[in-house]
């Protein structure tokens, strides 16, 4: 037992409490700070500034005027900063510990890309101005399409769709509008989706116009290749086919699916968001993929989203770069240009897919990363990220149960098999993995595996944090299997909010404030 200067104990065995027992009149939890929505903590009529008074002037909104006081909280500045300082307390995040979100790469975002996608050329520029002086910004889209087609070995780049899905349907577009130029649209209708796929590639399919196939995976999480053979055929438009596939398992039959789809007069759309864990080590040209989205957030460091602008890239093969979208970017001697419409195009553009031409912070976010990494550099990404999921998966195979044998790629997959007989499931687990500090890894994805835990630790993660995190996972996978079921059923106890009627949520949201 500690003493301070004056000789009192300054932790007595007597005074230690768990943190659920402790109720405050705060509602605040030590530093964690109580916090009431924006509407409860606020005012419609205070304001953080002063602003005069609105003159008179003529209405031009011909009859849409707000008839009743908009009902927004005001709040002063410092009140304003401590709200969101306060929620931001409550959310996990890659800057506070290691994000093991399988299939999704949350990976570190350095501050040097940040520092560069805030230069004033970049951050300030708009997509109205007169390209004549923008020429800086889109000397860096043309360097970035550059090499983004050297890494991959493809032939053209369409930069202008916004995330992966889109980068999806951007692809399959161009597969359509190839299919059109051959006359067979009307007689191509099946695209083979194996159930290793991301779940948005039959969507992306369908929403073009497509009849889904599935392909079911063998006993080691890959293609069915017997299936595929089976089910290849004059009718099919494309073959969507993730590689690495969700299961972290590389496709080792991905050329002869390929040479298979092709020979039947298919496509092959290849999804790329798993390319942090081949980027520098397999050229996607060398599987002969004709189509492939890039998500930048995933492989290149560019923050995720959240629901903002994002970057998807689509790289194309000789038999699909004359259908990339408008707007695309050319160069007429030191000079870059945006083709804006199908008018301008030389190719045949199957047409736009948005308004303007991508997201330049994105852009300048990645081309940072290549550039700080370089050739090698990028090479060690991949090699990193495969030996960190691999080192994950030795460490946790005694006590968690691997859904397939043999080493993994960049994701370590695992099923439900080791929680047999405790009375804990996999989000019973995943839940008791918050109370500990830790974000969930995806549970219960890919559908291939029951009760699936897919863990993604990134190249970013060192030996000490991965040995923290898979120290914690053993710890709770005995203390489930020793019967300590009523700690995980009820998790979490810790976090703000405890645990949730999840599908109640899901099915009835509330999305509206109302003062009660």
């Amino acid at each position: 037992m500690a003493m301070n200067s004056t000789g009192r104990p300054t932790a007595p065995a007597d005074a230690q409490s768990t943190a659920q027992d402790v109720d405050t009149f705060s509602g605040s939890r030590g530093l964690l700070q109580a916090e009431p929505l924006l509407f409860e903590v606020g005012a419609a009529d205070k304001c953080g500034v002063d602003l005069p008074d609105v003159p008179e002037h003529t209405s031009r909104l011909g009859g849409l005027e707000r008839s009743e006081a908009i009902g927004l909280s005001g709040l002063s500045e410092p009140e304003a900063m401590r709200h969101y300082v306060r929620l931001s307390q409550r959310n996990y995040a890659i800057d506070l510990g290691l994000y093991p979100l399988g299939s999704c790469t949350m990976k570190h975002n350095p501050r040097l890309n940040e520092k560069l996608a805030r230069l004033a050329g970049f951050a300030d520029v708009h997509p109205l101005q007169p390209q004549s002086t923008v020429q800086g910004a889109l000397a860096l889209m043309g360097e970035l399409s550059h090499w983004l087609c050297a890494i991959t070995g493809m032939d053209a780049v369409a930069l202008s769709p916004k995330a992966g899905a889109h980068g999806e349907w951007c692809g399959m577009m161009c597969i359509r509008a190839a299919l059109q130029e051959r006359g067979e649209l009307s007689t191509r209708r099946r695209v083979l989706v194996p159930q290793s796929a991301h779940g948005t590639n039959p969507a992306t399919a369908a929403e073009c116009g497509f009849d889904i196939d599935e392909l079911p995976a063998d006993a080691t999480g890959r293609v069915d290749m017997d299936v595929f053979r089976s089910k290849i055929g004059p009718d099919v438009a494309a073959v969507m086919l993730t590689n690495p596939n969700t299961c972290g398992l590389f496709e080792r039959d991905i050329r002869e699916i390929a040479d298979l789809v092709h020979e039947a007069g298919g496509y092959f759309y290849c999804d790329g968001a798993n390319l942090n864990a081949i980027m520098g080590k397999t050229r996607v040209r060398d599987l002969g993929v004709d189509a492939m989205h890039i998500n930048l957030h995933k492989t290149f460091s560019t923050p995720h989203g959240g629901g903002g602008p994002g970057a998807g890239p689509v790289v194309l093969s000789k038999r699909l770069s004359q259908f990339a979208p408008v707007p695309y970017l050319v160069q007429d001697g030191d000079a870059w240009r945006l083709v804006e419409d199908d008018a301008q195009a030389e190719e045949k553009p199957f047409g736009r897919m948005c308004a303007f031409h991508g997201q330049m912070g994105m852009f300048t976010r990645a081309l940072a990363y290549m550039m700080s990494h370089g050739a090698d550099g990028l090479r060690q990404v991949s090699e990193d990220a495969v030996l960190n999921a691999n080192y994950l998966l030795a460490r946790l195979k005694g006590e968690m149960s691997p859904a397939f044998d043999g080493v993994c790629m960049h994701e370590a997959l695992f099923d439900d098999t080791f929680l047999k007989n405790t009375d804990v499931t996999t989000l019973d687990f995943s839940k008791a993995m918050i109370d500990e500090g830790y974000h969930p890894m995806t549970m219960y994805f890919p559908l291939v595996v029951h009760g699936a835990m897919l863990i993604e630790p990134t190249e970013t993660e060192s030996k000490e944090s991965l040995d923290r995190f898979a120290d914690t996972l053993l710890s709770l996978a005995v203390a489930a299997k020793s019967g300590s079921s009523d700690r995980f059923v009820s998790a979490p106890v810790l976090a703000p909010l405890q645990r949730l009627d999840e599908t109640q949520a899901a099915r009835q949201p509330v999305l509206r404030w109302r003062e009660a």
